[in-house]
Order: structure tokens, then sequence, then C-alpha cells
């Protein structure tokens, strides 16, 4: 496929592999990235949320939506399944929500943060690259979708 004919979604991924060669950061990759979004809506569930129209969980569910957005624009196939990913880990987070309470969800949600972040840049020392949201911030949402469009391609699946 020529660079014209070429979809955003696929340089996107292209340049992000380029980052991703080495066998063990794919596979860390594909333990922490996901880990990372959740820890991720996991925080942002935690800001307090003032007054009575909303509830907690609205900041995490604006930027799942706006994420969505960018995702479902990038590639149908690919947003629906980020759609059922953010379902998921928003079931997950208001579960352990009501059962640690907003305090304990912070705490899980950083320690979990901490760690795959630590396993990132292990995995990127491995691989003798910088991460690729160094060089462009957007990489930080390219990367679940291109762990999403591994399990994909792993099903046969198009994105």
């Amino acid at each position: 496929m020529s660079t014209q004919t070429q979809r955003d979604v696929d340089r996107w991924f292209a340049s992000y592999s380029s980052d991703h060669r080495n066998d063990t950061n794919q596979w860390i990759h594909v333990f922490a990235v996901p880990a990372i979004l959740w820890s991720v809506i996991a925080l942002l569930w935690c800001i307090p949320v003032f007054g009575t129209w909303l509830q907690s969980g609205i900041w995490a569910a604006l930027a799942m939506f706006a994420s969505w957005m960018f995702y479902y624009r990038m590639s149908r196939p690919l947003g629906l399944g980020m759609l059922a990913i953010f379902i998921t880990l928003s079931w997950l987070t208001r579960w352990l929500y009501a059962q640690l309470g907003v305090a304990g969800l912070l705490q899980a949600a950083i320690g979990v943060f901490v760690v795959a972040w630590i396993a990132q840049f292990v995995g990127h020392k491995i691989e003798g690259r910088k991460p690729s949201f160094l060089t462009d911030i957007t990489y930080l949402l390219i990367g679940p979708a291109w762990v999403l469009a591994k399990l994909y391609r792993r099903l046969g699946w198009k994105y």
C-alpha cells in the first residue's frame, strides 16, 4: 500500500511498531498498556464530583468518550472494540469503587500505574528505543489500539 493510499491507522501503527520490534517488549506492552489504560480510568474515577447531578466516574466517562471518538474515526472496528473495552473497564472500576471506596481504588490505580510504567520502561530498555509517546503524545492513545489490533490480527479480524 503506498503512503498516499495508506490509512491513518496504518501509518500510526507502522510508526508505533518501529519502536516495538523486540518480542519481549511487545509482550510487556500487551499486558502493561491495558493495565495503564485501566489505571488512568480508575484515577479519573477518583476525582471528586461536586453537586448532585453528576456521579463519581463522570471524568473517566468523559475521557473515555473523547478517546472513543478518536478510535472510531481512526477505524470503526477498532472503535467498536475499544468501546467494548471501555465498558468492561468501567464496570470493573465501578465494582472496585464500590468494594474499596475511593481511597482503596486510588491506591490500587496508583500501584498498577507505577508498576505498569516501570514494566514499559524496562521493555524499552530491552528494545533499545525510547517510548513512542516521547516523540508525539498521541502515541499514548495509539498504544491501546495497537494492542487491540494485535488481537484482531491474531483472530483474523480486519481493523
